[in-house]
């Protein structure tokens, strides 16, 4: 971590994923939180997680310029990660680089590529040529096998095994301790339950679970998200 520079950076969103964003950034980085920001309708005046400032996101450039600090949107897999994911081109549109956490404890092979706003937790292996895109979460204890690419704004969550040469598609969740054998292509808009085995590509927008992985439910509707204009 010591050959990262150190970076300004305020954190989007001041529940509990700013709080941990806060805890990681301060403890296993070079980089200074010194703000968090939210949407003026849910600015309540209150100080952020340890005393930190917290100022309206409509403000932002303003109090903290884009040229100065950078940013980092903490926010939980909701409405499969849509609500991350319009924070994190908001903030872009603005102007911010948005800075990656990788934790001191996690494996990442020297040619693994990971994007901007992502947070990799303690424990993962990012093993030879992996590519990680944009927006990404992957909590603690997951393998990511060779030449695997996770598409932007999915979240991995806890002891995921995900083998080599396989696709994650944009938007994805991936319950815990779920499995994904060689090869295989998880479309877009996934949501895969916990100690699922995906064992074939799947398809758009279904919730999978069980072993064998089967789908069960339309993940739109199970998750409440609106769909997109083209």
């Amino acid at each position: 971590m010591s050959s990262q520079t150190a970076d300004k950076i305020v954190i989007v969103g001041a529940g509990e994923q700013g709080e941990i964003a806060w805890e990681y950034f301060t403890h296993d980085s070079p980089h200074e939180v010194v703000a968090f920001a939210v949407e003026r309708d849910y600015l309540d005046g209150d100080s952020g997680y340890q005393g930190t400032p917290v100022v309206a996101l409509e403000d932002l450039t303003e109090l903290y310029p884009a040229d100065e600090y950078k940013t980092f949107v903490a926010l939980s897999s909701h409405k499969l990660n849509r609500i991350r994911a319009r924070l994190y081109r908001q903030v872009k549109e603005m102007g911010y680089t948005c800075a990656t956490y990788v934790s001191s404890r996690a494996f990442v092979w020297h040619n693994a590529k990971i994007g901007e706003n992502c947070m990799i937790f303690e424990d993962n292996v990012i093993q030879h040529h992996v590519e990680v895109g944009d927006d990404v979460v992957m909590w603690s204890g997951n393998h990511v096998g060779h030449r695997t690419r996770i598409g932007d704004h999915v979240f991995v969550s806890s002891h995921c095994v995900i083998s080599g040469y396989c696709e994650i598609g944009d938007y994805s969740f991936l319950g815990v301790n779920s499995c994904f054998g060689d090869g295989l292509k998880v479309a877009a808009d996934n949501v895969v339950g916990a100690g699922a085995v995906v064992v074939r590509d799947t398809e758009a927008r279904k919730v999978y679970v069980g072993n064998p992985a089967k789908p069960v439910k339309d993940s739109f509707v199970t998750f409440g998200v609106v769909e997109e204009a083209a």
